[in-house]
Formats: C-alpha cells, structure tokens, sequence
C-alpha cells in the first residue's frame, strides 16, 4: 500500500465564480495603474479632439443664466488638440495634481495616522478589539463602520480601509476581504447612515433647484431621505457582510504573506496584550477623551468656532468641511499619548520620524495621483462626461414609461453614469435638471427621485476609477498582494455592486410604493398633479 498522500479533492467552482475569474483575468491584462491613467489621459485628449471636430454637443438642461450654462445654451465637446486646449494642458499640469482634492486629504490624515501607526497604538488597539471576536461580527461591525463613517467625511477612506486589512491578518482571514468589506461599506453604502451627513444638504440643494423648473416655490429638506437611508444602513450591512463571507473571501482563499510589504506585516498581532500596551490605552482612551471634549466645545454651544457662521448650522459648517484636520489631531494626540506611555516616543523627533515615515509609504499612491488628477482633469475640460449624463437621460426618457417601474431603469442609468462622473454632487448637478422635472411630470415627487438617484451613485463607486479614492484604495491594497492589478480589484468589488443594486434597489420600491412609506420626514411620493402644470 503507498504511503504517499492523496490530493484533496479541489471544490467545484461556481459559474458566478468563474465569471468574477474571467473579470479578474480581464482586468488585469491591463498595464500597470499608473501606465492606464497615462493612457486614459492621452487618449481624452485624442477623443476630445475627434469630436470637437465633429461639433458634438447636447441641449444643457440646466436653467439659462445658470452658472456653468453657455449663452446658447448646449452643452459642447471641448476639443484639447487646438491651441487653447494645449495651453491649457500645460499651463495646468502642476495645479492638476496639486488640486486634486483627495491627495490632501490624504496626505494630512496620514501624519497623523503615521504618529498611531509608529507608536504601537493602532497594533494594540487591533489586537484588544478583534482577537477574542467572534469571526463573523467582526465582517458586520466593519461593513457598519464603514456605512457610518460617511458621516466624518474621509475617515473611512483613509483610516478604516487599511485598518480593515490589518484586522483581518490579525484574524489570520485573508486581508484583502477586509479592506473590501470596509470599501464596500465606505463606498458601496455611501448614501446610507443612521445620521445626516455633509452630503445631504448638497444633493437637497441641486434637487430643489431642479424642481424649482416646475415649481417655483418647491422645498427639499436636508433630512428629504433620512428615514429610507437610516433603514438602508442595515440592509447594506447585511448584503455586504453576507458578500463579503460567502462570496470574497473564498474566493480570495488562503493569504499568502510572501506577496506583501514586509512593512505591512506585524509579527506581533496574535499576541495577547501586556501590560504596558494596556498603559498605553488608557493614556491614549484619555486623549481621545479631550479631543472629543474640543470638538464638542467647537460645535454644540451656539458660540462654537466651527459652526456654520452664517446659519448656525452644524452639519453644513466648517466642523464638517475640514474634518481631515480632526482627524490629523485625534491620531497625533491618540499616538503620542500611548507612544509616551509605553516609552517607544520620548521627544518631537520621534513624532517627526514617524510622520516622515508614512508619507514615504505612500510613494506609488502619488505617482499614481499625479496622473489620475491629470484623467479626472482633462475629462471634465472636455464635458464628455457631461454629453454622456445628458444623452442617457434622454434615453429614459425616450422609452415612455411612466409607471413606479421607471425607477429601476432610472437606477441603472445613475450607476452607469456614476462609471464616468465618479462625483455625487457633479453628477447630481448635471443629472438632476433632467430627471427631476422629467419625473415630476409623470407624477413623482424630488425627494423620492433623490433618494433612487442615491442608490444608482453609490452602488458603482466601488469597481470605477473614476471615484476619487479609487487609487488610493489600489495602493492600500497592493501592500498586502505586490502582484495585484486593477481587474483584481474590480473583481473583488463587483460581487457588492451586483448584490447592492438589485437588492437596495428592490428594497426601495418595496419601502416607497409596496409599504407606502415615505422616505423622509415630511417626504412625500408622488407629486400633485395640481402642482404640475
């Protein structure tokens, strides 16, 4: 009888499996990221070119005399290849990568985050959370984390995600699925929350002025959406730990710690906490403390700094808008503080060191900004993006259904936009003047509309590189897998934009025409036909 050890037997794989193999394998024939931007921006220019030259334009649904809106009021292709258009390539290229809005976002948050890292506080804070967890309520409270930290704007991008991935190593699971649960909940979730976030006045806002088209004394509310988003936050909660563990992580399989940053890798993340580690949390749990007390005196009492300074508000304020500054003070004062305790930081050169430390790990998320930025840039010079918004609009409404159904088509056609104009509110600006008068003729009400706009926008945030932190993501992820590319990525994430749009979507027309229930305060569904005319 041979001694030799049999094979196991390999589990059959799925069809779904093998579909996500054939995007993966896809995805990746493309070249490096930062090659791929390169290529998408010389190629926008080429394009813009092409139909500058053909005169392609579209009627700008926006009102005249709006800003942004041309005298004659179509909206053109802007050609990049004429004089005007070179000059302005080259006169823009730095300020491009300067302004582009995530890279500061980015940087700043990291040396504070760089401070907790360097320290052992985000280590032992890992540790002291997730390794007496049960497995799978790990998977939810990140998938909830990240839905909920919307409402501090970048946090979940820039803290979160990584984090999600070293909890996952320390759980021995693969961490490439906790930075997708995260991303899923961060971005795949964004317009879902328990609370009104920075983004809910904005999109009120651009939906009011569109209903105004119709009627002029029209009024959306910031909590227009409020009651659906809160319940959404738990339905996405659920899909997206149910993805993530049924679907992500097997496929993703075993971790292989050879293909990562050594840097990436702490040795130490099994092990139970002593001690000093413990004396370190609670020195920095007491910093934490009087960061939170700051942020509390600069926005709850009616004299707070940081409120809005002209409407007293305290979502639409300054606290809100520059929350990465609360995030670079909660991380310096959290690290230091547990740094100091545990004696691994003793002066500000340590400080110093560690922020040096981490904006250098960031070297390919850089590069690869410089040349996104100069993408995103050249895309919206060219109002192809806009061209595009406006044509499929006019296919919807060219299809001539009128019935609750024309909000699934709507949905899609908001995701599938949302692939070329990766911004909420950009999108929302161009998009709303089309479909909210149009859809408020046939009898539906802007705060019904706005919140099926939402579920479209945010489902496929999460598999376009047209979402500002869609390369900071890759960069994040390529620590763990050197060898990961872009089709990787995309497959990863696509599983949670399938099952996010035609769950939430169905959820929707369950919630807003099956239960009649408003998905607001004070959020009516259907517009009245004395209103219309």
């Amino acid at each position: 009888m041979s001694n030799s050890p049999s094979t196991p037997e390999q589990p059959r794989r799925s069809a779904f499996t093998r579909f996500l193999d054939g995007v993966e394998w896809l995805g990746n024939l493309l070249p490096h990221p930062v090659t791929l931007f390169a290529l998408l921006a010389v190629g926008i220019v080429l394009l813009s070119g092409l139909f500058g030259w053909m005169g392609l334009a579209v009627e700008d649904p926006r009102p005249a005399g709006a800003r942004g809106v041309a005298e004659d009021g179509m909206i053109r292709a802007v050609s990049l290849l004429d004089g005007d258009g070179i000059r302005r390539i080259w006169t823009n290229l730095v300020t491009n990568f300067t302004g582009f809005a995530p890279l500061g976002v980015v940087l700043v948050a990291m040396l504070g985050v760089g401070v907790a890292e360097k320290s052992g506080l985000l280590s032992a804070a890992v540790r002291a959370m997730v390794l007496s967890a049960p497995r799978h309520v790990v998977t939810v409270a990140i998938v909830f984390a990240g839905i909920v930290s919307n409402t501090a704007s970048e946090v979940g991008y820039v803290v979160l995600i990584p984090l999600a991935g070293a909890i996952f190593y320390a759980l021995g699971r693969h961490p490439l699925a906790g930075m997708a649960a995260a991303f899923a909940g961060v971005s795949g979730g964004y317009s879902a929350n328990l609370l009104i976030g920075t983004i809910d006045p904005l999109l009120a806002g651009i939906t009011q002025e569109a209903a105004r088209l119709i009627d002029p004394d029209y009024e959306v509310v910031a909590t227009a959406n409020w009651y659906f988003m809160f319940a959404s936050t738990f339905l996405i909660t659920a899909i997206g730990s149910l993805v993530t563990i049924f679907i992500v992580e097997p496929k993703l399989g075993n971790y292989d710690s050879s293909r990562a940053d050594e840097t990436v890798l702490d040795k130490h993340m099994m092990q139970p906490l002593e001690a000093i580690e413990r004396k370190g949390l609670m020195w920095a749990g007491i910093a934490i403390l009087g960061v939170f007390a700051l942020m509390a005196l600069t926005l709850a009492p009616e004299w707070g700094v940081l409120r809005n300074p002209e409407t007293g508000d305290r979502i639409a304020s300054p606290f809100f808008r520059g929350f990465v500054v609360w995030i670079l003070i909660f991380f310096i004062a959290a690290g230091y503080a547990y740094g100091r305790a545990t004696g691994v930081m003793k002066t500000d050169r340590d400080v110093i060191h560690a922020m040096s430390g981490a904006i250098s790990a960031l070297g390919l998320y850089i590069v690869l900004v410089f040349f996104a930025a100069q993408f995103v840039a050249f895309f919206g010079w060219t109002n192809l993006g806009a061209i595009t918004a406006v044509t499929g609009a006019q296919f919807l409404q060219d299809t001539g259904m009128t019935g609750p159904l024309v909000f699934f088509l709507f949905i899609l056609m908001c995701a599938v936009i949302n692939l070329s104009l990766g911004s909420a509110s950009a999108q929302w600006a161009v998009t709303a003047p089309i479909f909210v008068p149009m859809l408020m003729l046939i009898g539906y009400a802007p705060e019904v509309i706005q919140a099926a706009y939402r579920i479209g926008d945010s489902t496929t945030n999460i598999i376009t590189p047209m979402m500002s932190y869609f390369g900071l993501i890759l960069a994040w992820a390529t620590r763990y897998d050197k060898n990961l590319g872009v089709g990787t990525l995309i497959a990863m994430m696509l599983p949670y934009t399938i099952f996010f749009i035609l769950i939430w979507s169905s959820f929707f027309f369950l919630w807003a025409f099956g239960l009649d229930l408003p998905v607001g305060p004070g959020s009516p569904t259907y517009y009245p036909a004395e209103g219309a005319g």
